[in-house]
């Protein structure tokens, strides 16, 4: 007896339907060939998070039949494994470690952004602050491996501590001010209050500066030549004061110049006793007149004396306070540079709002035609009078020509050279005034400033302008003389 064939359908092959029964179920529609997955060949570990398996495992449980088989799809099967990987390796799903360069990069910038290549000790700093920048790196390196602005990073911190002799080896900044806060260093305990909230930006600073016949640069970059004969105070607050004492430098002028400078840096609490220090012509010591080089206690002092021209040219630095001060002699005459903070350099009672470098000069005591413009008469002849021994063998060319060789700039520091040799006679003028412009790249906090030009109205500029000048030669000359 011959046994029927059984047919062949659809379900015949591995996988078999469970339990009796005559009826079949009919063949499912061929379903479209799945979208390949992003992750497909990258290995098991690229799922990119828990989530993302969980919501994989939830679509294999959609997919299923309402009869069990033998044995699952393959991705059926696949998803399954993906979520028993993720079960079991629950914490290798954890977000990993985040490159913190941008993190080492903003201490970096924080610890740096007050320093100024003029000022001493700015090396020190800068190489304690390029070794805790080259920690923060090496601490981030495994996560930030492959990082282009990592190592980006790594190249230019090897590159700045060659220029800058840096050792490897030694004392870093700390990036939390608590942690460094020195009650003598200004900028310590000023990074400490931005640290605790107290203030959002960094501490502003302050430039004035006095030379020449004189030519004064107030702390709001107002520019103005004064008379301003005898002792008059540049600055006077809780902290510092300065005074100077010009004389005329030609007989039967009013045209004056710096022959004497005092400066009081007053006690501060631990950090230093009052110092005095005092200049006059062809004695520009190095030393306060105590005899002392420096303030207070430790290795570390918070004011001292720098001389870098013997007779010519001193430096101090007062780190309790943020301040710095040049003096230099130039011919016959001295000059002065300040660079103070804000909130230090306005602190001072009603009493003491005598202060050339906070309100300006006098007006009864400017050399002012009104217009403010030296180019007023470039161009034009000076006017014969009996003071014309006064400027020999200068004419307006000649000192333009002669200026313009140290300062291509024709700004009013250019036009201030060229005033002061009309007017004097003397080549020094010329170098005071160069010098002078130096003294303002070196200590003036903003570069866009650094330059002032005369304005090109007839009238002075208004209070509220940045860059008032009050300056006027053709009309000033004659003043002069009268």
């Amino acid at each position: 007896m011959m046994r029927k064939k059984r047919k062949r359908g659809a379900s015949s092959g591995p996988c078999r339907s469970h339990g009796p029964g005559p009826a079949k179920a009919p063949a499912p529609p061929p379903s479209p060939e799945p979208t390949r997955p992003a992750w497909t060949g990258m290995g098991l570990r690229a799922a990119s998070s828990c989530a993302a398996a969980a919501a994989l495992a939830a679509a294999a449980g959609a997919e299923q039949r309402p009869r069990p088989r033998l044995c699952p799809p393959p991705l059926a099967l696949l998803l399954l494994l993906l979520l028993s990987l993720g079960l079991l390796h629950a914490g290798d799903c954890q977000q990993p470690a985040q490159c913190r360069i941008q993190k080492c990069t903003t201490d970096f910038v924080s610890l740096t952004s007050h320093l100024n290549s003029a000022i001493d000790g700015f090396d020190s700093e800068f190489c304690k602050a390029l070794r805790a920048y080259a920690g923060c790196t090496q601490r981030t390196s495994k996560a930030c491996r492959g990082n282009l602005v990592y190592h980006s990073a790594v190249l230019g911190i090897s590159d700045l501590m060659s220029q800058r002799n840096c050792s490897k080896d030694g004392p870093t900044s700390s990036t939390n001010p608590e942690v460094t806060h020195d009650p003598c260093n200004y900028h310590s305990h000023a990074g400490a209050r931005e640290h605790r909230g107290g203030d959002q930006n960094p501490p502003n600073y302050l430039f004035c500066g006095l030379f020449g016949d004189p030519h004064l640069r107030t702390f709001k970059d107002h520019f103005q030549t004064c008379k301003v004969e005898g002792a008059w105070p540049l600055i006077d607050n809780n902290y510092l004061s300065v005074q100077v004492t010009n004389v005329p430098v030609v007989p039967g002028s009013s045209a004056t110049a710096t022959d004497k400078i005092t400066i009081i840096f007053k006690a501060h609490r631990e950090c230093t006793d009052q110092k005095v220090y005092q200049a006059v012509t062809d004695d520009l010591p190095a030393a306060f007149v105590d005899g002392s080089t420096s303030g207070g206690d430790g290795d570390i002092k918070s004011l001292r004396i720098v001389e870098r021209e013997s007779g010519r040219y001193v430096e101090m630095h007062a780190r309790y306070i943020g301040t710095t001060v040049f003096v230099r002699q130039l011919g016959r005459y001295l000059t002065l540079a300040v660079r103070m903070p804000e909130d230090l350099a306005m602190s001072y009672e009603e009493s003491q709002d005598l202060q050339l470098c906070v309100n300006g000069c006098p007006l009864s005591e400017r050399i002012d035609d009104g217009q403010g413009q030296v180019s007023a008469i470039l161009g034009h002849s000076l006017p014969h009078t009996s003071s014309a021994q006064a400027w020999p063998g200068y004419t307006l060319e000649t000192a333009n020509a002669q200026c313009h060789e140290k300062m291509p700039v024709k700004d009013i520091y250019f036009q201030s050279c060229v005033f002061d040799l009309l007017t004097t006679g003397d080549a020094n003028f010329t170098a005071a005034a160069h010098s002078a412009l130096e003294d303002v790249a070196a200590l003036h906090p903003r570069k866009e400033r650094w330059h002032i030009f005369p304005s090109s109205g007839l009238g002075t500029p208004r209070g509220d302008s940045h860059l008032s000048v009050s300056l006027g030669l053709a009309c000033s000359i004659l003043i002069v003389f009268l």
